[in-house]
């Protein structure tokens, strides 16, 4: 019975290290496999609303059998995260384990429930592991720090867009009363969208002015319009620089007792003679 237990405990310790791990070599492998069957499973979701593919019944054959490979390959992955970590109930109720679990559910249903083929598309969450695969010490420091400047920049951004939605609303009403129903203008949430798709730069066409007046604040949106794209770009440009002059400084302060330098963000202590950097 202990030699049992103890092959499950090597086998829970191995698969933890393959699954979870990506310093090594097994654990670097199952990534780059997992990161190809998340494309192929994406690419196949795509074809399969390919009218000209789908009628096609060989494709068809060939598709559904690589679903049910990916489908049981992705279930055997999932058996194995709750196997492998020691606290099974933490990863199925986080964020990637429920994720897993919904992408790997529509092959199934669509045995059970007719019309469940439509949940097809929720394979496409798959894509969002791609950022648990891509979990590199150098892309997890990039996205920490756009997810900082984006944070400093919550409140800037919240008012500029709160500045957004009231000239929005105000330049809607004022283009109903200037253009009328005649032209287009059929009411003030029309022209409210009319203000939106032109303020967005996307100008669709099927409502336009027609009044000299109307075409003349109509200008006057589009060249609001590269403001608007330009404004919350600056904020978080200038978060993102002071992140980096932020780093750069502590990255460049020298160590006082041996000079040592590049030392990451959180560090305490030299990384070259152990001095406690926190008090130089």
């Amino acid at each position: 019975m202990s030699k049992e237990k103890n092959a499950f405990q090597k086998f829970r310790k191995k698969t933890y290290i393959v699954i979870y791990g990506t310093n090594t070599f097994a654990g670097k492998a199952f990534d780059l496999v997992l990161l190809g069957v998340i494309v192929l499973s994406i690419l196949l979701t795509m074809m399969e609303t390919v009218k000209s593919f789908e009628e096609n019944t060989t494709f068809h054959d060939i598709r559904i059998g690589l679903e049910w490979g990916i489908t049981i390959f992705f279930t055997i992955e999932y058996l194995l995260r709750i196997i492998s970590i020691n606290k099974p109930l933490k990863y199925i109720f986080s964020f990637y384990g429920i994720i897993d679990l919904i992408a790997t559910l529509p092959m199934y249903l669509a045995q059970v429930f007719a019309g469940s083929g439509v949940l097809s598309i929720v394979r496409s969450l798959r894509l969002l592991r791609l950022f648990k695969v891509l979990n590199h010490p150098k892309f997890t420091g990039q996205s920490t720090q756009l997810r900082d400047a984006m944070i400093a920049s919550k409140g800037k951004i919240l008012v500029f867009i709160y500045f957004v939605l009231i000239s929005t609303v105000l330049i809607g009403s004022i283009m109903y009363v200037v253009e009328g129903r005649e032209n287009g203008f059929t009411s003030i949430p029309t022209s409210i969208y009319w203000t939106i798709v032109t303020l967005t730069t996307v100008g669709y066409g099927d409502i336009s002015p027609v009044t000299p007046l109307g075409q003349f604040l109509a200008s006057l949106v589009m060249i609001l319009g590269y403001g608007v794209i330009a404004v919350p770009t600056g904020i978080v440009s200038a978060e993102l620089a002071k992140a980096d002059q932020k780093l750069a400084i502590i990255e460049k302060n020298p160590c006082a007792d041996c000079g040592a330098e590049d030392h990451q963000e959180n560090a305490k202590f030299c990384h070259n003679c152990g001095n406690n950097l926190l008090d130089d």
